[in-house]
């Protein structure tokens, strides 16, 4: 290991520098970092460390607060910082309530046009949203006529383009039922790293794009019938999460469905959402 490398992981980042650090990625991203997690930031971010041929916080932090490092570092900080654990039918409930309620109602309601629009909102490398497509999919299959778009937006670049990429390991996809591994996975021919790839006909229905949820107004076009916000909030205060909801609901229409991850609440939230089983709301 050269010197460099070695002043890298023996680089301790001082109090001072972690707060200065976590204050100003609470501000930008709403993602607490209370003093627990000072041997995970530091760890976290000497990958920026390496990467910027730094040797010391002390001038990352410089840096990052300087006009260049605001222009050009803060994405990828937001990028290392930020949490992307996902799976594919994470909190099946959610799916099967989707098919066997919301999709069904929906065709009743919009008999003339059937474009359901769904928003997979902290969609990380794309398992949900994919997962979304698939139950459209299949719901489609079964009602001519019946079509879906969905989008998928997270803070991260980098977990974005993996989503867009639409590539993952076997081991990732184990859980997905082998009939609709055949419909939609297209198996790779590297037996030393075997991966599948999501099918075009499921890729063409999902749209990905960078938002901040500490951003004044989301700059997303549509009005959605399903918002799916889940395990994300959970890194947000209890104003932070009250506030995120009330602007998602901005961009969801009355009667439109919510879906929390099974950790998150909105109990004495002020927001335009009923209960209608744990962790799914409508709004009102």
């Amino acid at each position: 290991m050269d010197s460099r490398l070695n002043d890298i992981f023996k680089a301790q980042l001082s109090q001072e520098d972690f707060d200065k650090l976590s204050r100003f990625i609470y501000k930008e991203s709403g993602i607490k970092m209370p003093p627990v997690k000072r041997v995970m930031l530091q760890s976290r971010l000497q990958k920026r460390l390496r990467e910027l041929e730094m040797s010391n916080f002390k001038e990352y932090c410089d840096y990052v607060f300087s006009k260049d490092g605001i222009n050009n570092e803060i994405i990828h900080m937001l990028d290392v910082v930020s949490t992307n654990k996902t799976d594919f039918f994470r909190e099946p409930v959610h799916f099967d309530y989707l098919q066997a309620n919301v999709l069904p109602e929906f065709v009743q309601q919009k008999a003339a046009s059937k474009t359901i629009k769904v928003w997979s909102a902290g969609c990380s490398s794309g398992e949900e949203p994919y997962t979304i497509s698939i139950v459209m999919a299949e719901f489609a299959e079964r009602n001519p006529g019946f079509d879906f778009s969905i989008i998928g937006t997270d803070i991260s670049t980098q977990i974005l383009q993996k989503a867009i990429d639409a590539v993952y390991k076997e081991d990732r996809v184990a859980i997905i039922p082998l009939e609709l591994k055949k419909k939609y996975l297209l198996k790779s021919k590297d037996r030393l790293n075997p991966t599948v790839k999501i099918s075009q006909n499921l890729r063409r229905k999902v749209r990905f794009g960078r938002l901040n949820f500490m951003d004044n107004q989301y700059d997303v076009p549509e009005t959605f019938d399903v918002v799916f916000c889940r395990n994300v909030l959970i890194y947000f205060d209890r104003d932070t999460q009250e506030k995120v909801i009330q602007k998602l609901c901005t961009k969801l229409r009355s009667g439109g469905y919510f879906f929390l991850g099974h950790s998150e609440s909105i109990m004495n939230m002020d927001v335009p959402l009923r209960q209608i089983k744990p962790t799914i709301f409508q709004k009102i």
